[in-house]
């Protein structure tokens, strides 16, 4: 098994982890009502998918 000769500082370790981090989604507008969807995911406020129906919505009246 792999074992390591000797102990990474902390320093050194963290160095390397600095690339290691959470990225804001990339956001688009929704073709059929104009709100802001993620690439890739059906628009949760019609349910549209690439100009067709994916999911039928509820409408709440």
């Amino acid at each position: 098994m792999a074992h390591p000769k000797s102990r990474i500082s902390k320093q050194r370790r963290n160095k390397r982890r600095t690339h290691y981090k959470a990225e804001a989604p990339t956001l688009s507008t929704c073709s059929n009502c104009g709100a802001a969807v993620e690439y890739h995911r059906v628009c949760p406020e019609c349910g549209y998918y690439r100009g067709k129906l994916a999911i039928e919505k509820a409408v709440n009246a």
